[in-house]
């Protein structure tokens, strides 16, 4: 995978939040629901599950802060000085997140009608959303009450450390271009079109699953989008191994009967799906067997 030295990067498509003061969010402390926990807890509201409880709700009960305000919107920060090119994109990981996010969304606006271009947060630690407070426990997410994906990067470490994937600029990508599924999702109007529920064939599976085909969509089309110029083999390993390090059967710690985001050959099949079809109405996971 590399970027195309020449493309333009639309910095404004990511706000950077980082080092900005703000109340300490208290997630998962103290022997709560921890990373995994908060994971599973989030994924659930975000794809309909919490038996009728709104994002915002579930996000104020994990965190004790019932009805505060989110912050503003953020500024662009540092990437809209050191963000420009392809180049750029090759030099820095904020870069490289900026050139993701902007062939991600270039290919969605040019196959979904009245798509919205929404900007990814970066934020240190925690930070306010629409749906809550959160913090960077919870991992990358989006909210769909703003649309907009939220990001702490020292995800990517903790991708690799806690849970054993291999790490790799593609599989930065396939997380990102997971999350802008759930965007699209919820333009379409399935991100919470159900009870989403826990078990293997549970909505809250079939949304995720989607999601991964979503992603592996994108990935066929990326180069097409003008910002990279290959993916290759390697690149394509990288992203399902990363979905793998996420199956529930690898990181849920219990019986199926409790999955939420599916197993990792599911999630590696569905990637696959989406990468090999290149075409979303491929990648129907709400209907049928899984």
């Amino acid at each position: 995978m590399s970027f195309d030295p020449g493309s333009k990067l639309d910095s404004s498509q990511v706000q950077d939040r980082r080092g900005v003061s703000g109340r300490t969010v208290a997630i998962g402390g103290g022997g709560g629901l921890g990373v995994i926990g908060l994971i599973v807890a989030l994924v659930l509201v975000f794809a309909g599950g919490g038996n009728g409880t709104s994002t915002v709700d579930v996000l104020n009960q994990l965190s004790g802060l019932n009805g505060q305000q989110a912050d503003g919107p953020g500024a662009p920060g540092k990437v809209a000085s050191e963000c420009r090119t392809g180049a750029d994109a090759e030099r820095t990981q904020d870069c490289r997140i900026v050139g993701y996010v902007n062939s991600i969304q270039a290919y969605w606006e040019k196959t979904v009608r009245g798509y919205k271009v929404v900007p990814t947060v970066f934020f240190s630690g925690h930070t306010q959303t629409a749906c809550g407070p959160a913090s960077s426990q919870v991992g990358p997410f989006y909210c769909p009450a703003d649309q907009r994906v939220y990001i702490d990067l020292g995800f990517f470490q903790e991708l690799q450390a806690r849970f054993g994937a291999k790490g790799g600029r593609f599989a930065e990508a396939y997380v990102l271009a997971h999350e802008y599924g759930h965007h699209v999702q919820n333009l379409l109007g399935t991100l919470n079109s159900g009870s989403g529920g826990r078990g293997p064939g549970s909505e809250s599976v079939r949304i995720e699953l989607q999601a991964d085909c979503f992603a592996g969509v994108w990935a066929a089309h990326a180069v097409d989008t003008g910002f990279l110029t290959q993916v290759t083999p390697a690149d394509t390993a990288s992203a399902l191994d990363a979905a793998a390090a996420v199956g529930d059967d690898r990181i849920g710690g219990s019986g199926p009967e409790n999955w939420t985001h599916g197993s990792s050959a599911q999630r590696q099949q569905w990637f696959t799906a989406g990468y090999q079809t290149g075409n979303p109405s491929k990648c129907d996971t709400l209907h049928g067997a899984l």
